[in-house]
Formats: C-alpha cells, sequence, structure tokens
C-alpha cells in the first residue's frame, strides 16, 4: 500500500471557497478526495497524450440510419480492427436516429484513429470519445469505504476483497 503524505499549500481563499463547493455539489466526502481526483485526471490527461499508451475508450456516435450504407460502413470499419472494439451497443432514438456505444482497448493512435475515421463518416451527426491510460490506471491506489488498495500494474480483474459499487 501507497503511504500517505500531507503536504500544505497555499491558494487564493476565493479559489479554495469555490472549490470546496464544487467539491461538495459533486459528492466528495472531503477537499482530499477532491484534490485526489483533480491529480488523478490531470495525469490522465498527460497519459493520454502518449499515442502509444494502452487505453481503454468509450466512443458514442448518432446517425441517421436512413443513410443509405451508413450501418454497414460503419461495421466494416469495426471489423477492420476487430481486436480493438471490444464490444457494441446499438439503440435506436427515435424513427430516424440511432445511437452506437462502442467499448474500445488498444494503443492511443488506434483507438483515436478509429474514432476520427467514424466520426468523419459521412452521415455521422455527433461522435464523442473518451479514453483513460490503462497504464496509469494500473499504478494508482484507491479506496472504497474504509478499504485502501493500489492496483501496482495487476489486471483489476484480479479478485479482491471487496465488491465494487
Amino acid at each position: 500500500m501507497s503511504d500517505i503524505t500531507r503536504f500544505g499549500v497555499s491558494i487564493e481563499s476565493n479559489l479554495v471557497e469555490a472549490f470546496d463547493a464544487l467539491s461538495k455539489k459533486k459528492g466528495f466526502a472531503n477537499r482530499s478526495d477532491a484534490l485526489r481526483q483533480c491529480m488523478r485526471n490531470a495525469l490522465q490527461e498527460e497519459a493520454n497524450a502518449d499515442p502509444n499508451t494502452n487505453v481503454s475508450g468509450v466512443l458514442t456516435i448518432i446517425y441517421d440510419h436512413h443513410n443509405s450504407d451508413l450501418s454497414k460502413k460503419l461495421t466494416s470499419m469495426q471489423h477492420a480492427v476487430h481486436d480493438v472494439v471490444m464490444s457494441n451497443l446499438h439503440v435506436h432514438l427515435d424513427l430516424h436516429h440511432c445511437l452506437e456505444v462502442m467499448i474500445l482497448k488498444g494503443r492511443n493512435h488506434v483507438v483515436q484513429e478509429l474514432a476520427d475515421k467514424l466520426a468523419s463518416t459521412k452521415g455521422i451527426l455527433k461522435s464523442n470519445l473518451a479514453i483513460a491510460s490503462i497504464d496509469t490506471l494500473a499504478h494508482t491506489c484507491h479506496t472504497h469505504g474504509d478499504d485502501k488498495h493500489c492496483h501496482d500494474g495487476h489486471d483489476h480483474a484480479r479478485e479482491h476483497k471487496h465488491i465494487h459499487d
């Protein structure tokens, strides 16, 4: 387990007040938990800039299914990188629009290329990719209630003595 480090910082009082209000609104138990999450987000953002890092992600696209052959094109593009597309969910939003949610995993540049290719396909109305570096996540510590543990590079599918909510 990782040791806890206490440190002091000098921050303008109005910034701390605004941060505390936002932290409370978001449901953080305390300032330390909120700051910890901000630090993780900053580290993730930096890791996500590396094209060779391993990432997992969720790509959502919305399109008009009446667009000729679009569904076939999307399926073909996903099959071309079948090792990156872990799962796919297709939902009919209304009579004309479909939502596809893809769970992706692979090298950042490959995931980004697929997302860009799908987003730029004629007929796509909206596209959004959210990624997280698996390499960064593998070296993090977090808590579940009173249980604190570190992953230190193991696959998260490894059993723990607690239940994830």
